[in-house]
């Protein structure tokens, strides 16, 4: 089984930052708990303000698949899809060596 390797990049509306880091840092808190996470970090953009990234490291596609569907996902997408410039950009990746 492959590690599977995420870059999910966000970019919220200046007048939501404040709502926005404290429903990012509650992701963050709970999707570490999820079994097969291995990293999961969330990183705030230095040159663009609103643009922060999540890295994230799974055991597999299928702990990824499974984190999709939690209820603490779910809570942050509706709740943050009013403060967002732009959809998420979510890339995905194997290592290749």
């Amino acid at each position: 089984m492959k590690n599977l390797y995420i870059v999910a990049l966000f970019r919220f509306k200046e007048n939501y930052l404040m709502d926005a880091i404290e429903l990012l840092k509650k992701l963050v808190f709970e999707t570490r708990k999820e079994e097969g996470c291995l990293q999961y970090d969330l990183v705030e953009d230095i040159e663009n303000k609103g643009v922060f990234f999540i890295m994230e490291l799974w055991e597999s596609q299928e702990h990824h698949y499974k984190h999709s569907t939690t209820e603490h996902l779910d809570h942050f997408r509706i709740q943050s899809s009013g403060m967002m410039e732009e959809y998420t950009q979510v890339y995905k990746g194997f290592k290749t060596f």
